[in-house]
């Protein structure tokens, strides 16, 4: 059995899932096996409560110099993903297994398996006497299910560091590693629409009295995209990709690939095509739910409600409050006469962006070379992890990598990592720390 095995598996058990209230001590019991495991590197830590969510906060000190050497950040989250639906896993997601060189159980690539990664690294440097950096772990167990109190946290700290590590991603694929130097952000809506005081009989006032569900789809309509364009107010701000980002694009799988691997249909002739330009650097926004009258029941109702969530991802460069507001706007001219709208805006993260020359990169990408025998490719990731963008205000260049592959079934049952690329990680982490010494 691996030596890392049951250290790993330990932490993996631990049903850490942030979205269920009855698993609130789990989240709490991860949150302290991260701090023994900083405590057990000879650094100390704490569980931070952080307005009712728990943060783990703590520090392994460099083995020398410690006042003059680079201090770096490392974020990661110990909250999972809900496991359901269980009866499609393989093997039960809270008892870790190795089957066909993988590792199997919830949470193995997000994120507990790839935080170990960099835990374990700082704690073999730490031990031997070796570790020539100071090293702060900040990580939080509400990640899946926002992720704001470590940005909350981030706003407030004054101690900064000279460079922030978050391994929360993954390869491109199987020997081909990647840096994300931009993440997308997000403004989640829920809109609600209202056209009378109750309900409708369709035959005694259908033609005659606005419809819910119709007044609804006119007014989305308007905020749709149109050759995966979206009207220019919501395109404000965009960045456009520099030419080693679309350089990095080049590796990627083709598209039409991607689409067809994940039982996607394409949504013109052109989107396979403008794959990574649509996810990756531009805005993109799509109605998450919608509901409106009896789409079950056979009902002959003219309804005269209807609600839709609406999510926007924010393309690098762009501004929630400005696009926010511009999306209410369009709402607003686009609703029929008589209707009364409604739009609340529920969630959102600002877009992270990097610096791809950044020293730090620069050395993260030496590191990675010197590891793994390749140079990771700098590319944009169209999710959103908002501490990426809270720790860009700060001016603190971050590294953004992982070692996920593109079929580690994240967020879905089977979730699972490559056993190689455990050792493998924690020897990249381990070069990552030794180069950013040089900071």
């Amino acid at each position: 059995m691996w030596v890392w095995f049951d250290e790993l598996a330990e932490f993996l058990r631990i049903p850490s899932v942030s979205a269920d209230p009855s698993r609130a001590a789990d989240v709490g019991r991860a949150a302290d096996w991260v701090c023994e495991l900083v405590r057990g590197a000879g650094g100390e830590c704490d569980v931070v409560d952080w307005h009712g969510q728990p943060l783990v906060v703590g520090a392994i000190p460099a083995s020398s110099n410690r006042e003059r050497v680079p201090t770096v950040l490392c974020y990661g989250h110990f909250d999972v993903q809900p496991p359901d639906p269980l009866e499609l896993w393989s093997s039960p997601p809270f008892e870790p297994e190795i089957r066909d060189d993988h590792l199997y159980g919830r949470g193995v690539a997000d994120d507990k398996g790839q935080l170990y990664l960099l835990l374990s690294a700082a704690r073999e440097l730490a031990r031997a006497g070796e570790l020539p950096v100071n090293v702060r772990f900040v990580c939080d167990g509400e990640e899946e299910t926002g992720g704001h109190s470590i940005v909350e946290f981030l706003e407030a700290d004054e101690r900064g560091a000279d460079v922030a590590v978050i391994f929360d991603s993954g390869m491109i694929r199987r020997g081909l590693p990647a840096f994300n130097v931009a993440m997308r952000g997000v403004a989640y809506f829920h809109v609600t629409l209202r056209t009378g005081a109750r309900d409708l009989h369709s035959g005694l006032y259908g033609g005659a009295a606005l419809n819910a569900a119709h007044a609804l789809i006119q007014t989305l309509s308007a905020v749709l995209a149109v050759d995966g364009r979206l009207v220019e107010p919501l395109r404000k701000g965009i960045l456009a990709p520099t030419p080693e980002e679309l350089e990095g694009w080049r590796a990627l799988p083709a598209g039409a690939d991607e689409l067809a691997e994940q039982g996607g249909r394409p949504m013109d002739t052109r989107a396979a095509d403008e794959f990574y330009l649509r996810t990756l650097a531009e805005p993109a926004l799509d109605i998450n739910g919608i509901e409106s009258g009896s789409p079950h029941l056979l009902k002959t109702v003219l309804p005269v409600l209807a609600v839709a969530n609406v999510s926007i991802r924010l393309a690098p460069g762009q501004q929630v409050a400005e696009i926010a507001a511009a999306f209410e706007r369009l709402l607003e001219a686009a609703a029929p006469r008589g209707a009364e709208l409604e739009a609340e805006l529920l969630s959102s993260a600002s877009p992270g962006v990097i610096p791809p020359d950044a020293k730090a990169v620069r050395l993260g990408l030496d590191a990675f070379e010197r590891v793994l025998g390749v140079r990771p490719a700098l590319i944009r990731s169209g999710g959103t992890l908002p501490v990426v963008s809270a720790l860009a205000s700060k001016g603190i260049a971050t590294i953004v990598t992982g070692f996920s592959l593109p079929d580690a079934n994240i967020h879905s049952p089977d979730e699972r990592l490559l056993v190689e690329y455990v050792p493998l990680g924690i020897a990249a982490a381990r070069a990552l720390f030794q180069e950013l010494a040089t900071l």
